[in-house]
């Protein structure tokens, strides 16, 4: 911006001298030139005059008598009928300048001036023009820095401003720089910073209390499923109790306790980040753990819908992220798998760079070429559902520092970036 400004300023200063220095240089060189030709017009019609007075006054007209009418730089010659020519100065070299004048009785007088006279004083007007441009660019210069300095400071200001409020800093500034447009803008980027505020305060209000609403019947629901478990455990001790019944039972209350586990987790997680939005979670963990919960917990589900849920790719790798917003992503994606697409779903692990990738991938038709990947953006669904799942999922996965992208579109491909732990066993 400020680079900008001052080559612009620097460019019209440039081209106003260009225009009117080659102008005055021509004009100063006709105005010398005329004024050196009508010099020695005048020079040769004053020693006209003064030999004239001197022969009527019957003084000698010599050389010695003559000199001290003659300029120095200039060559006289006077030419008197019957008298031998008097000359005067020193006869110059090629190109001349030459003024003659005629009086009574056949007088002549003629004057030559060096042509290279005329041309050293057009050269000391160069110099003097070249002089006055050269202190106009630097006058330009420092006067664009000023300038631009004055304008550029505070579009950067702005700029900070606007950064700051894209970052999650709402708190106007309330600085004005004298300058309407800009004042104009920072009005505007305060009111967004003061309706951004308000609008985070009541989401945040939102999200704490719906998170506070929600621990409540989940606490009850876990307790219910604790007592299920209890009691399956007493039946299981029954001699006359059928063992496999009861385990199905334990097995299934088990799993739903996991579930409610992990989003009692997703709930504290909502209600800190609503009170602290800067406060995080993420820790290092074992990704196979995730992936290996996520697969028993859905597999039931696929195996009543006559397909299958598999695993493939790298283990033993770690991750660095919150493990119930993980699993919470993965469940979004094999629920969007089991609802949206067909045969098998493979969830796949691998390494990318110093990132741990799980790539989400089935049988189905994929994505609508239509939506590409505005599936991530909040209610865009191509199949009569909420749009909320993936937006969500994008979200929890960037809480984490990782990301959800859609790698391919048919067959479907998703893929869960995550910052890979220091300790990981896997690196290299």
């Amino acid at each position: 911006m400020r680079r900008r400004l001052i080559n612009s300023t620097l460019a019209v200063v440039l081209v106003v001298i260009a225009v009117f220095g080659i102008s005055l240089v021509i004009v100063e060189t006709r105005t010398i030139e005329g004024s050196a030709r009508e010099s020695v017009r005048s020079d040769a019609a004053r020693l006209v005059s003064v030999v004239e007075s001197r022969l009527v006054a019957e003084e000698r007209v010599t050389a010695e008598s003559m000199r001290t009418q003659v300029p120095g730089d200039r060559h006289v010659r006077i030419e008197l009928p019957g008298r031998p020519s008097i000359e005067l100065g020193e006869r110059p070299d090629g190109d001349v300048i030459e003024g003659h004048a005629t009086g009574a009785d056949g007088l002549s007088v003629t004057v030559r001036l060096p042509s290279s006279e005329v041309r050293a004083e057009v050269g000391r007007t160069l110099l003097i023009i070249l002089a006055v441009s050269l202190l106009a660019v630097i006058a330009a210069v420092l006067l664009a820095v000023r300038q631009a300095r004055r304008v550029a400071a505070p579009l950067t200001d702005l700029a900070e401003t606007a950064e700051r409020l894209g970052s999650g800093d709402p708190r106007p500034r309330h600085r004005r720089y004298g300058v309407p447009e800009l004042d104009r803008v920072a009005d505007v980027l305060d009111a967004s910073a003061e309706r951004i505020g308000r609008m985070l305060t009541a989401e945040r209000r939102l999200a704490a209390d719906a998170s506070h609403q929600l621990r409540t019947p989940l606490t009850a629901l876990s307790m219910r499923l604790e007592e299920i478990v209890t009691a399956a455990d007493a039946a299981d001790a029954a001699p006359t109790t059928d063992k496999t019944a009861t385990a199905t039972i334990r097995e299934e209350a088990m799993i739903g306790l996991a579930q409610v586990e992990r989003l009692t987790d997703v709930v504290q997680r909502l209600l800190t980040n609503s009170r602290d939005p800067r406060s995080g979670s993420a820790v290092g963990f074992d990704l196979d753990e995730v992936v290996k919960q996520q697969i028993e917990e859905w597999r039931p589900a696929y195996r009543k819908a006559g397909r299958a849920i598999v695993r493939s790719g790298r283990k033993g790798m770690r991750a660095v992220g919150t493990p119930g917003a993980v699993a919470q992503v993965l469940a979004t994606l094999i629920e969007n798998a089991l609802m949206h697409g067909d045969g098998a779903v493979a969830l796949r692990t691998r390494i990318a760079g110093n990132q741990a990738v799980i790539e989400v991938t089935d049988e189905g038709p994929g994505v609508d070429p239509a939506l590409g990947a505005r599936v991530f953006e909040r209610t865009v669904s191509g199949r009569n559902s909420t749009g909320l799942g993936l937006a969500v999922a994008r979200d929890l996965a960037e809480a984490d520092g990782g990301r959800l992208e859609l790698l391919q579109q048919h067959p479907p491909v998703f893929a869960l970036f995550l910052s890979r732990d220091t300790d990981d066993p896997a690196a290299g």
